[in-house]
């Protein structure tokens, strides 16, 4: 007699910290290594940022932004292996990556109107994933998904972050060092100092700290971790 495949437990893991701590490359590997969906919560709030600045929204007027958030429709890819999204069926995958989105997204995304959007679509998104999912972001643990199988927060040095960062930047777009560490500690200050759904960390999320931590190490780390919730499961 045949025995049935066993099932592998859907799982929901919740990766959240801040920029240049490795948390997109880690989140998409682990979730391919684990045949989960996957879901760059950050590169939602870029995309709806993107199209306030398309359409000459002033993001520092924050009633502005609210008024227009739900005018946007934003759909994300759940392909670890080949992440899309896009506004009002434009493929956004470059643009969000600017500079000036990058400048300006802290502001967008503090408004409550565009949070309980995006959130609301998180939500929707993570509870239609089979299988599982990898969800990544700043407030996941805390806000977005609380219930979450596992939280991680991946944490570096203010120096490696910024030398990842850097290293990320092409043409002109590349900053030294110190502007990036710089940039990166005003974000940190932005995003944690929010009254709605700041950058935290959840009570009862791992840490890990990937300052001294190739990727693959970090990678294979957090592999550990989801493949010890499932086996509790």
């Amino acid at each position: 007699m045949e025995t049935a495949p066993r099932t592998v437990p859907a799982i929901i893991v919740a990766i959240d910290g801040p920029s240049g701590t490795g948390k997109s490359s880690t989140s998409k590997a682990v979730a391919a290594a684990l045949g989960l969906r996957y879901l760059d919560t950050g590169a939602q709030y870029r995309a709806i940022t993107w199209w306030m600045v398309e359409n000459g929204i002033d993001t520092a007027d924050a009633e502005a932004v609210a008024d227009a958030a739900a005018k946007p429709e934003i759909v994300s890819g759940t392909d670890p292996l080949a992440p899309a999204i896009t506004v009002d069926g434009i493929d956004v995958s470059g643009p969000i990556r600017t500079q000036e989105v990058t400048s300006k997204v802290s502001a967008v995304s503090a408004v409550p109107r565009v949070r309980t959007l995006i959130t609301e679509l998180q939500r929707s998104i993570a509870a239609g994933a089979e299988g599982g999912i990898l969800v990544e972001g700043r407030d996941i643990g805390t806000t977005v998904l609380p219930d979450a199988d596992l939280k991680v927060f991946l944490t570096a040095s203010p120096e490696a972050r910024a030398a990842r960062r850097s290293g990320e930047l092409k043409g002109k777009e590349a900053t030294d060092l110190a502007a990036t560490r710089e940039a990166l500690l005003r974000r940190d200050a932005a995003d944690s100092g929010r009254k709605t759904s700041p950058l935290a960390k959840a009570d009862d999320a791992v840490e890990v700290d990937t300052s001294d931590l190739t990727l693959q190490q970090v990678i294979e780390c957090v592999v550990t971790l989801v493949e010890e919730k499932r086996a509790l499961r």
